[in-house]
């Protein structure tokens, strides 16, 4: 319970959750506005490029979601160094894993 507790206090700090969204569009976030500007122009080809990306992505043997937390935490290191609660959280997280 409490090693729960402390996980989903790692996923709410809100500098994860800004670093999670830009790790998000970077792997995910692209297809769906690809997806919806193929719809606004009425393009097959990028209605088509982004909705092929986005059903292999529903597929549950995709690492798209480990890689999406690996870029959150790099990106977390990058921009914020100073922020040695959450880094030393990660860090006790990944030891008892």
């Amino acid at each position: 319970m409490i090693r729960l507790r402390r996980i989903l206090a790692f996923l709410a700090n809100p500098r994860f959750l800004l670093c999670f969204g830009i790790a998000w569009m970077l792997t995910n976030g692209w297809a769906y506005v690809l997806l919806a500007l193929g719809m606004l122009l009425r393009s097959p080809f990028l209605s088509g490029i982004a909705g092929s990306y986005l059903a292999l992505l529903w597929l549950p043997f995709t690492p798209e979601k480990i890689f999406t937390v690996l870029i959150a935490v790099r990106l977390l290191k990058r921009f914020f160094p100073e922020d040695r609660k959450t880094l030393q959280e990660l860090l006790d997280l990944t030891v008892k894993a």
